[in-house]
């Protein structure tokens, strides 16, 4: 009874030779991961650039009376998914952004006493009147969303990056 085990047929390699790896066969399976990880890199940014594209609907975020000067509200735009975050800085001044920072997309907060926004996962800095960089290592402005008051009602019509 010195039938060969079905597994050996999965696994060509001898025991005694499994620990042989050539320097070109590592080689050529790390260059194989490389390019597979550099062409999924370019499919997800081009997917993410082509999703951006093209006409948004406008989308009602709130009403005037709801929220008082300083304070801010976080809503959904363009897409559910997408967070935005809605200031009021003045009567008749509201201004809006994406809050996902532009570092890493840690979400940002607003704090009024200091009149920015604020990324606390590595100390990010942003202007709340038009959402530049003041500090820290977000390499761009966020995305501002530009927000139409309707009667009593404000709403989101388009976002710029």
């Amino acid at each position: 009874m010195s039938e060969t085990p079905a597994w050996k047929d999965g696994f060509p390699v001898r025991w005694s030779d499994d620990h042989h790896v050539t320097r070109r066969e590592f080689a050529r399976s790390l260059g194989a991961v490389s390019c597979a990880a550099f062409a999924a890199s370019v499919s997800l940014a081009a997917i993410d650039a082509l999703a951006d594209k093209g006409p948004v609907e406008p989308k009602r975020v709130g009403s005037v009376a709801e929220l008082p000067v300083g304070a801010s509200k976080v809503f959904e735009f363009p897409k559910p998914g997408m967070p935005c975050l809605l200031i009021r800085l003045g009567n008749d001044r509201w201004v809006a952004f994406g809050q996902r920072c532009t570092h890493l997309g840690c979400p940002v907060v607003f704090r009024k006493e200091r009149g920015q926004l604020e990324c606390p996962c590595h100390e990010g800095f942003f202007n709340a009147e038009d959402g530049s960089v003041l500090a820290g290592p977000p390499p761009r402005p966020l995305p501002r969303v530009e927000i139409e008051r309707r009667g009593e009602e404000l709403w989101a019509t388009a976002i710029r990056r």
